[in-house]
């Protein structure tokens, strides 16, 4: 089963905007980068919440803010 596309677009803008608003992320990675760091998997039918990724040091809070937008976005 395909995740809803209007759920993933909603996550992806909403990755967008965690990006635009750190301004140290801005300057280390694209927005498209940022986005490909955290592919959608889908498992049993359901999308399964992204992993730290190991290619790119993430800051604990941003990783929080991608959860919860995870969650906003798919729940």
């Amino acid at each position: 089963m395909i995740a809803d596309p209007l759920s993933v677009s909603l996550f992806e803008m909403r990755l967008e905007e965690i990006h635009r608003r750190d301004a140290t992320l801005r300057y280390e990675i694209s927005i498209r980068d940022f986005i490909a760091l955290f592919p959608l998997k889908i498992k049993n039918g359901k999308p399964v919440k992204p992993e730290q990724p190991s290619s790119f040091a993430l800051d604990r809070d941003i990783f929080l803010q991608v959860l919860v937008a995870f969650n906003q976005s798919f729940n």
